[in-house]
């Protein structure tokens, strides 16, 4: 069921929604978090769809939030606030309320949300594109236990990382730390199944790539070693190479969502390692509200070898 509210409040927004869900028989709700989607219209949809598909997995309710910044008249530039409602089979397992805000309502968006959010549930935001600098001090950002954002969409990535990392507070995370997750986990088994000393690593993928960086991050981190950033040509991250006493560990992947592990002494196999669709990303993310200490020290680590080798 759909609602669509003109020149609205949130109370107003907050009535409509309590009747849709006695119109379609279910006035309860068996919400377990709110998701605040802070975009434009360029990316409402395709973010829309991810956390649809996301709320299979969490059943939340989804507030997108799109600022309307309008130029001409006085009247177009007039503060007002338009709302959409979807209720039942139009969103996904949840209830999805798309807000557009006008004027100088655009500086006003936590006042506007705060009514929305689902009573005594986790509250999480996330930024597809766009985010600010400081996502914990934003008034939207200021609503959360948990902030998402994405490296990837910056013009810069790699710089952008280094702005997450003066501003980073417990709670912030990015999509480009939860590509990795595969990628760690791989790793972080290689090395349990040949417990070697490491001695020097190295990251290839294509250049200016905030996943890649952030691995190479992780890995001086963990491992008190030089990283080496080797340029490739994608996509993506292609290889990453362990340097240890007894031989060297790597996995690559030059495409498609098969790699090979390389083992020192062992035959050389096949591992999926594939790359997730942004639910996916979104979906795990929904999976943990705690701080992600690890991701807070690999982000503030200073590389050990920042140049990118050709």
């Amino acid at each position: 069921m759909r609602t669509e509210l003109t020149d609205t409040t949130s109370s107003k927004i907050n009535r409509a929604l309590l009747a849709a869900r006695r119109a379609i028989g279910s006035p309860t709700t068996g919400l377990v978090l709110t998701l605040v989607v802070v975009t434009d219209e360029e990316n409402a949809y395709d973010a829309l769809r991810a956390a649809s598909e996301a709320s299979r997995e969490h059943p939340c309710r989804v507030i997108t939030v799109i600022k309307r910044v309008s130029r001409g008249s006085h009247k177009l530039r007039a503060t007002r606030l338009d709302a959409e409602l979807r209720v039942g089979s139009d969103a996904g397992t949840g209830e999805t309320l798309v807000l557009r805000l006008h004027g100088d309502l655009t500086e006003q968006a936590g006042s506007v949300v705060l009514p929305l959010l689902v009573p005594d549930a986790p509250v999480v935001a996330w930024w597809p594109a766009d985010a600010p600098a400081d996502v914990a001090r934003d008034s939207l950002g200021a609503l959360a236990q948990r902030r998402i954002t994405d490296a990837a969409t910056a013009f810069d990535p790699v710089g952008v990382l280094d702005e997450r990392a003066a501003s980073y507070r417990p709670g912030d995370t990015d999509l480009a730390w939860t590509r990795l997750t595969p990628w760690r986990a791989l790793l972080a088994a290689a090395l349990d199944q040949k417990p070697l000393p490491v001695t020097g690593a190295a990251v290839e993928s294509e250049p200016d790539n905030a996943s890649a960086e952030l691995l190479a991050r992780w890995l001086e981190d963990r491992l008190g070693v030089p990283v080496d950033r080797i340029a490739s040509e994608g996509p993506v991250i292609t290889r990453v190479s362990l340097r240890t006493t007894g031989g060297e560990i790597r996995v690559d992947r030059p495409a498609g969502a098969l790699a090979t592990l390389v083992l020192p002494g062992s035959p050389d196999r096949g591992v999926a390692l594939k790359i997730r669709s942004g639910a996916e990303l979104i979906a795990e993310e929904l999976r943990r509200l705690d701080a992600d200490v690890t991701y807070g020290s690999a982000l503030r680590r200073r590389p050990l070898q920042a140049a990118l080798s050709a």
